[in-house]
């Protein structure tokens, strides 16, 4: 597809939309804003220039014609247009998410500079490096084991994961720029999507889990504790996370299935690398005590603080150079697409299309079965996940709307209908590059193509939802 195609899709959709009558519910504003918010979103996957790009002229769109307000705040006697709609721009860089996803990257950085990650990449391959799939869910069970203790899979896997699956494809030669699918994209994939699943599998796995648990007591009084939130996920997520290695391995084949030779390879290697160096302890010890306090600091500091302070002990060590920070062309391309499309996002809840949204589509399921209803709304729940790009965000705008939906068909089972929605939230992450924290970070990695991340997305994003109704609707109906 050349550029000029490409670029006319975004921009065709966009003045498509922006041509229609405007539906009845949303005011002009409102439907302008998502023709913009539709045609960002389709040159985030056509590409037609960079995607930090893409989203500050999005922004720089809406916020120039004053699209991103609300009626209720142009009402307001006091309101500033021209001041807030500055602020409204740059509103997503001093969102706490961004910075942790940037701080990953300079982990990434240090894990790379002082050896550490290269060491630890050779230790898993040295274990289970005779086979491809061996490592899949290696990085699997990684993943799992730290889950229950982390409340932000950014910090779990950008921060903890990433940094050390990043260093294993080099060992085999496997290169963004070179040979990508040799080894590098499966295992990028595998880690990324594997962290979808622990996100449900625990409610202290995410953030938004307890707040969905906080809506679903207030909405309907039913309390959903550690134990019960676990067991209830548990057929969905456990045959998920058995299954998806080697899902992975059939729908996206590395090119390296064995390698009897990587073995004792790695055992020279590390030989050869001799002990472990003063920068590495030091970076190892930094790595140890930001996820000590990711896992139980979380009552006295925020994980965005923990990573930047570690950020600033790599750079007053000379872990990493500024120099070399600011080299890093990924960590700062993903640090301005998506702090604006988070402000995008954002603002479509904001000028209240996801509320008329959702009331128009439960409206449509009037008069079908309990059953039907339930199982539409949790599709429509996961699918709207298209149009945010944070998992918080979604469960704070959509999720009581959609429950409020819900709760007003007789005879619904509100307790299996709470639960899967809540243990959507998690899963819905894997659909995009900007669905949940590290999704940016597997994306600018390089290993994913653009079409490859993207069409990998919709199909775990199926086989999770078809996962979640055919294995949780009648295990939680019970």
């Amino acid at each position: 597809m050349n550029r000029l195609l490409r670029a006319a899709i975004p921009l065709g959709v966009g003045l498509g939309l922006a041509l229609c009558p405007v539906p009845v519910g949303l005011t002009t504003s409102a439907w302008l804003y998502f023709a913009v918010f539709a045609a960002a979103i389709l040159a985030l996957i056509t590409e037609p220039i960079p995607l930090g790009a893409t989203g500050i002229v999005s922004v720089v769109i809406i916020a120039v014609n004053g699209w991103g307000f609300s009626p209720k705040q142009l009402a307001d006697p006091t309101f500033r247009p021209p001041a807030e709609a500055v602020k409204w721009a740059l509103a997503g860089f001093s969102n706490p998410t961004i910075w942790l996803i940037f701080g990953a990257f300079v982990f990434a950085m240090g894990y790379e500079q002082t050896g550490l990650g290269r060491r630890i990449a050779l230790l898993l391959v040295r274990t289970l490096g005779a086979r491809t799939l061996g490592l899949g869910y290696a990085i699997t069970l990684a993943d799992l084991a730290v889950a229950p203790f982390t409340p932000s899979n950014t910090a779990r896997s950008a921060g903890i994961i990433f940094p050390i699956v990043r260093n294993i494809p080099e060992i085999y030669g496997s290169h963004p720029e070179k040979s990508p699918r040799r080894i590098g994209a499966y295992l990028m994939w595998v880690a990324f999507a594997s962290t979808c699943v622990t996100s449900s599998l625990f409610v202290t796995a995410l953030a938004p889990n307890l707040l969905a648990v906080e809506i679903v007591k207030k909405m309907t009084g039913l309390e959903i504790s550690w134990t019960q939130w676990f067991l209830g996920f548990l057929p969905i997520g456990g045959t998920l996370l058995l299954a998806l290695p080697a899902l992975a391995y059939w729908i996206y084949p590395p090119e390296i299935r064995k390698s009897t030779e990587v073995a004792p390879w790695a055992r020279r290697e590390l030989a050869a690398m001799g002990a472990v160096s003063p920068k590495e302890w030091l970076m190892a010890s930094l790595a140890l005590t930001a996820l000590g306090l990711w896992i139980f600091g979380g009552h006295f500091i925020d994980p965005t603080l923990v990573a930047m302070a570690a950020v600033a002990v790599i750079l007053l060590c000379e872990i990493v150079t500024w120099d070399q920070v600011l080299a890093n062309k990924p960590a700062l391309n993903i640090l301005a697409w998506f702090a604006s499309l988070f402000v995008l996002a954002d603002g479509l809840n904001k000028v209240g299309f996801v509320t008329w949204f959702g009331t128009r589509a439960a409206m449509l399921l009037a008069g079908q079965s309990p059953l039907i209803v339930m199982i539409l709304l949790v599709v429509i729940f996961f699918l709207v996940h298209y149009m945010f790009a944070s998992l918080t965000a979604h469960t704070t705008a959509v999720l009581p709307v959609v429950m409020a939906a819900g709760l007003a068909v007789p005879d619904m089972p509100v307790r299996t209908f709470a639960l899967l929605l809540s243990f959507s939230i998690g899963l819905m992450g894997v659909i995009t590059p900007y669905a949940t924290g590290p999704a940016p970070i597997y994306y600018g990695c390089g290993f994913l193509s653009r079409h490859d991340f993207w069409r990998l997305g919709f199909i775990f994003g199926v086989i999770f939802l078809g996962a979640l109704l055919l294995i949780g609707v009648p295990t939680l109906s019970r």
